[in-house]
């Protein structure tokens, strides 16, 4: 393990497809080691910025708990009170803030402007989300799934709604661990090609990468079955016919019998309740969600530990 993540020190984490599949796979090793207590790696005198142009709960939080808990800091740059948000070209912010911190964790719009501080940057620029990909979320499920199930390989991930940043970062992060990954949307709201084509590539005939129009049919037999809203951030304004179109997308009870008995459910959370998840199915016994934003805090206590070269 040591090996494959000693090779990671100080490079960036702006899309799961960075990682190779032993890489992704120690990451989620050294995540669970540090949510038993197994390891305590350190950072101590390190300090993370955080740059969100989107607004966050779940990822400022962990990654400000996650770097208190290696003994760091997080500098929190808000775009609104910062020449950040005032017009400064990307490539000067992103040369200034290496001369002062160890690390960047960027929540954006656009890929391209991740990439350009990653391109100016000298120091690790993580995707915090972008509307291409959330890589950070997807380790955090499939460290969720992992905890379920133990050995991930050959289980498969569904996930219900539309082919948006979450749905890609999963197709790519299930192709490097071996995993069956179905994307179950209606049409006109499937994942991008080349991000399917990617995972294919990625997957090579090892597991099976799926795009599904019939909701049951993405579901069944599945060990994981996730869902996340039907509109993102940014989309609020086609919310109404966003619900017309997912209309039978909703992961209910009816929707769950036909995963396999032991299937978890995730979320990335915020949920809308009775829209793309049932009240019930969110609190039933299957329900992983909570276990799942906790997981963000330890995934990401681990990527920054790798980034950064902690001690211990």
């Amino acid at each position: 393990m040591a090996a494959e993540l000693s090779a990671l020190k100080g490079l960036d984490f702006l899309s799961s497809a960075d990682l190779n599949g032993a890489q992704t796979q120690a990451l989620l090793t050294l995540a669970a080691d540090i949510k038993a207590g197994r390891r305590n790696p350190r950072l101590d005198g390190k300090v993370l910025g955080l740059i969100f142009s989107k607004a966050s709960t779940r990822t400022r939080v962990s990654f400000t708990v996650a770097m208190a808990r290696l003994g760091g800091q997080t500098i929190d740059l808000n775009p609104s009170v910062s020449q950040v948000g005032r017009g400064e070209p990307i490539e000067d912010t992103a040369r200034v803030l290496s001369r002062y911190l160890n690390a960047v964790a960027i929540r954006t719009f656009a890929q391209s402007d991740l990439q350009a501080y990653a391109d100016a940057a000298s120091i690790p620029i993580i995707n915090a989300l972008t509307d291409l990909e959330h890589p950070c979320q997807a380790l955090a499920d499939y460290l969720t799934m992992q905890e379920a199930f133990g050995s991930i390989e050959g289980l498969t991930m569904t996930y219900v709604g539309d082919g948006n940043n979450v749905a890609h970062s999963l197709l790519i992060a299930g192709a490097l661990l071996g995993v069956n990954v179905r994307i179950g949307c209606p049409a006109g709201f499937y994942p991008l090609e080349q991000v399917v084509a990617q995972a294919k590539a990625i997957a090579a005939g090892r597991s099976e990468i799926a795009i599904c129009e019939d909701p049951t049919e993405a579901v069944r037999g599945a060990h994981a079955v996730y869902t996340d809203v039907w509109a993102s951030m940014g989309q609020e304004e086609e919310q109404s016919t966003r619900v017309q179109a997912f209309r039978g997308f909703c992961v209910d009870e009816a929707l769950m019998s036909h995963a396999d008995a032991k299937a978890i459910v995730l979320h990335c959370l915020p949920a809308h309740r009775g829209e793309e998840i049932s009240a019930e199915v969110m609190e039933s016994s299957a329900s992983r969600i909570f276990d799942q934003a906790e997981n963000r805090l330890h995934a990401q206590q681990a990527l920054l530990a790798t980034l950064l070269g902690a001690e211990g």
